[in-house]
């Protein structure tokens, strides 16, 4: 099926309700490297529950098992459902914001919608870009996820080229601070299990066939791991001083590689970038940390 526009900009999920708690919080601390010297005292305490901490950029999957919890949206008379087509879709920005510091556990429900759908143009592909927001029990905002979608099947709809969301550019000076995270050969297959199970990080055949030599570490670990090198380097270790945590997806990187995080501090504004320096590659740019 098609992308139609603007029918799109009205596509909405089902509430969905979804409950975690400490198990799923250390889980992802250690699907993104912490804790592996378990001496390590300012880790210890996101992968261990005695005065746990949580990772800010964890709500990018906690909400992973959510299940349906009312009906579907109605949409307009006349509207026409759009479905890009998802073996061509590739993660191209992700941005965390936390209206409140995430608690340990509970239980929240999420909706989603289309906030934008951009047209590059017959064989370009499409820009199409989400938002989901959690809310708590209480009826009140825990935290908003924006993310973008490069749909490269999926250009030549009819809808603007222009208008989406410009990224965030980096000082041009040399980083004020860089820091070296290595990554381990079996990541992938611990990271996955915070829910998302796409053979392309786990079956070397999958992996081949997508024009890898071997499964390939998740985006949102290696995203995961840019705001963990904040919360090192800036804000020792105190997650409640991060609001907001966004970047662009540019590169993979290979399970076992050395990232090296550069940040630029500027007031409350953190920018960042990652590379893989043995491969010369940049693996995620035009980030930004916004600090409460």
């Amino acid at each position: 099926m098609p992308i139609y526009y603007p029918d799109i900009l009205n596509q909405k999920t089902a509430p969905r309700t979804f409950t975690y708690g400490d198990k799923d919080v250390m889980l992802y601390a250690l699907g993104v490297g912490m804790g592996r010297d378990p001496m390590n005292e300012t880790e210890l305490p996101f992968v261990y529950e005695k005065a746990l901490k949580v990772i800010p950029t964890a709500a990018t999957v906690l909400a992973s098992g959510a299940k349906a919890s009312g009906p579907a949206p109605e949409m307009p008379a006349g509207h026409r459902q759009s479905q890009i087509n998802f073996l061509m879709v590739v993660h191209g920005e992700q941005k965390v914001e936390l209206h409140k510091p995430l608690p340990t556990y509970g239980t929240f429900t999420a909706e989603g919608r289309t906030v934008g759908a951009y047209d590059k143009g017959e064989g370009k592909g499409a820009v199409i870009v989400n938002e989901t927001i959690w809310k708590d029990e209480k009826g009140e905002k825990v935290a908003t996820l924006t993310g973008s979608t490069f749909a490269r099947g999926d250009g030549g709809f009819g809808g603007p080229s222009e208008g989406a969301p410009e990224p965030h550019v980096v000082p041009t000076r040399s980083p004020d601070l860089s820091v070296d995270f290595a990554t381990l050969p079996d990541q992938a297959l611990l990271y996955r299990l915070n829910g998302d199970r796409n053979p392309l990080h786990s079956d070397p055949d999958v992996a081949r066939k997508a024009g890898f030599q071997r499964p390939i570490l998740h985006g949102l670990c290696t995203y995961g791991i840019t705001c963990r090198a904040v919360l090192q380097e800036i804000v020792g270790f105190d997650p409640d001083q991060i609001y907001s945590h966004q970047a662009r997806f540019s590169a993979p990187v290979i399970p076992g590689d050395t990232i090296t995080v550069d940040l630029w501090k500027d007031g409350k504004n953190i920018s960042f970038e990652a590379r893989v320096k043995a491969r010369n590659a940049t693996v995620i740019k035009n980030g930004l940390t916004v600090l409460r």
